[in-house]
């Protein structure tokens, strides 16, 4: 995974990976713990919303080369439109309908991230790990993607 914003770093990971057919290199984005006012408050230029940096950081990661982006459930559908077709988009946040966010600032449902805003690749860790019954967190997940 490299830090999109190292466009080098970036490159060189995708240089690296050709060795390995089956490796993917992802790019991550934005971190779903931080806000549009966290970005600000780290300096990122202007007033960028999140949905307009993941934006900005999937296209530098296209032109690094990437397989994919690592981006929240909530910013999951823009870079559908500036990636290429086959490019891996992988949300983690993703709660089931009525969990608690967590730490999670952007968070989604896997309905909301897969079937509405095109991930390829959900993240459901603590929705099923730190549950009393994993087997139906799980089943509960399955149940949330099915049409």
């Amino acid at each position: 995974m490299g830090f999109v914003g190292d466009t080098g770093i970036t490159s060189a990971a995708v240089a690296a990976a050709r060795d390995f057919p089956r490796l993917r290199v992802l790019a991550l984005t934005i971190v779903t713990s931080m806000t549009s006012s966290d970005l600000a408050d780290i300096g990122v230029a202007g007033s960028a919303s999140a949905e307009e940096q993941v934006l900005r950081l999937a296209r530098l990661a296209e032109g690094a080369g990437c397989h994919g982006v690592i981006a929240s459930p909530q910013e999951a559908g823009p870079p559908r439109g500036v990636l290429r077709t086959s490019a891996l988009i992988v949300t983690p946040g993703v709660t089931l309908p009525g969990e608690s966010p967590g730490e999670h600032a952007r968070p989604g449902t896997t309905r909301g991230a897969v079937v509405a805003a095109g991930a390829s690749h959900v993240v459901v860790g603590r929705t099923v790990t730190r549950t009393a019954d994993p087997a139906a967190a799980f089943r509960l997940v399955r149940t949330d993607l099915e049409l």
